[in-house]
């Protein structure tokens, strides 16, 4: 020991922990043996305060049951609420990636909250003999039940953010979905021509699209809510008391506000990942369609003379480094790129949910740290989206219109009026000659002006109202 350093005992030995370091020397050796991403736990609060949070309850629970005095109940419980606060998260700083299913992380928490509550009872960090982060935080705990409770309630609250975001970005498309309700365009099936539609209603989809995925999201929570908190190493309750379980699952469902329930068999809840990889697969069907629409902003940009140019998104940056004028679009294309890793994501939780073994999923530190990526990203991608792009967009309305007029694609309106035949040959005739179909409908006497002009009134074109008679 040293000034700078204090020195602690494991398994292993003995080791010199810097003095002023809330963690010890478990924490110490798995940031030596574990230099995988470079990205600490503390990069996702949402696990910190988790973490906190099953500490705490647990220590409530313990306390109540009269196996943890109630000093050292009162001080780790206030350890706790300063860490879910927001302080001291700078001290959890093992890699978010490591291996023996999160015990380096556990054993962080325990280390951190032990050493702060010590400090509390008027103790020195690293004097365990007064109060242990095994034997008095980790009371009745396994890193097995822990640290998926801990994952379970982090997702939660991840994912609350991303269900927001997502109302924000659906909430933009919606506004636009208003603004461009008359803007009369031709919609499109397999790139090709196909009948007329507003580009209101295009948006419209593209909003309607995000609220179903809200409500997706929304159903997969439901599995995340239940935890195996007092199942400690492989879900048959070894250590914890008669007792313990439902205590800490109530302080727990106190604390954060959740409607956490136990799992119904602890020993197959223990080893089984099934929730996450739901949840997942929700995350990668939100990128999906979240990408489809950014190719579709992109596609109805492109030009912006020899493309579509239907749309303008907001110029936010110049393109090219070597063509002046250009402008990208930098904003749905890495909204794309974070779909892709979603995708990526989500194969990386399949394999390690497959990859567990008997009465414990080895691997739920990638699972983790896979899930939080995806949900954060997708988070800043929504909004990012909503705010650089979709609330900037603008429609080339006469362009939109004169693409309607000179569409073959109006025949098809027309086909209940003059015949399939007949609409096929004013079809064949306006490709052959590139005139108008109005102008060979009227030309052979096929309907009268005043009925065709009604016909192909913008709102009969889009199904949103009635020829008139």
């Amino acid at each position: 020991m040293t000034a700078s350093s204090r020195t602690e005992h494991d398994l292993l030995g003995d080791r010199d922990v810097p003095a002023d370091a809330y963690w010890g020397v478990h924490t110490l050796r798995a940031t030596e043996n574990f230099p995988i991403t470079g990205t600490p736990i503390s990069t996702y609060p949402h696990l910190i305060d988790a973490l906190a949070a099953v500490k705490e309850a647990a220590a409530l629970a313990n306390g109540e049951l009269g196996l943890l005095e109630p000093t050292k109940a009162a001080v780790i419980v206030a350890a706790c609420q300063e860490i879910r606060g927001g302080e001291l998260h700078d001290q959890f700083v093992v890699d978010v990636i490591q291996g023996g299913a999160g015990t380096s992380t556990n054993m962080n928490a325990n280390e951190v909250i032990a050493n702060r509550a010590l400090e509390l009872l008027g103790h020195s960090r690293g004097e365990y003999g007064h109060l242990h982060p095994n034997e008095d935080v980790n009371l009745g705990q396994s890193t097995n039940d822990v640290y998926p409770t801990a994952v379970r309630i982090a997702t939660v609250f991840a994912v609350r953010g991303l269900l927001d975001a997502m109302a924000v970005l659906q909430n933009a498309f919606a506004r636009k979905a208003a603004e461009f309700h008359d803007v009369l365009k031709m919609g499109r099936t397999q790139l090709q021509d196909a009948v007329p539609m507003t580009l209101g209603q295009e948006f419209s989809a593209f909003a309607v699209m995000l609220d179903e995925d809200r409500s997706r999201l929304a159903e997969a929570l439901g599995l995340i809510h239940e935890i195996n908190l007092g199942a400690t190493a492989i879900g048959t309750g070894l250590n914890a008391p008669a007792g313990y379980a439902e205590a800490a699952r109530r302080h727990l469902a106190d604390i954060t506000g959740l409607p956490l329930v136990t799992a119904p068999d602890l020993v197959e809840a223990t080893q089984d990942c099934g929730a996450f990889v739901q949840m997942s697969g929700v995350l990668k069907r939100v990128a999906v369609k979240l990408s489809k629409t950014c190719n579709d902003l992109r596609l109805l940009s492109s030009g912006p003379r020899a493309g579509l140019g239907e749309i303008n998104l907001p110029a936010v940056q110049a393109g090219s480094s070597i063509m002046p004028g250009k402008v990208n679009p930098v904003i749905p294309e890495v909204v794309n790129q974070v779909a892709f890793e979603v995708i990526g994501n989500d194969i990386t939780i399949t394999m390690a949910a497959e990859a567990g073994q008997l009465q414990l999923n080895a691997f739920e530190p990638v699972i983790l740290h896979s899930l939080s990526k995806s949900v954060t990203h997708l988070r800043a991608a929504c909004l990012t989206l909503a705010e650089r792009c979709v609330s900037g967009i603008t429609a080339n309305t006469e362009m939109l219109r004169a693409t309607v007029e000179n569409s073959i694609g109006l025949v098809t309106a027309l086909n209940p009026h003059i015949g399939y035949t007949a609409a096929t040959d004013i079809a064949k005739e306006a490709l052959a000659t590139g005139r108008g179909v109005a102008e060979l409908v009227l030309e052979r006497g096929l309907l009268p002006a005043e009925r065709l002009a009604s016909l192909l009134r913008p709102e009969v074109l889009a199904g949103t109202g009635p020829a008139r008679p």
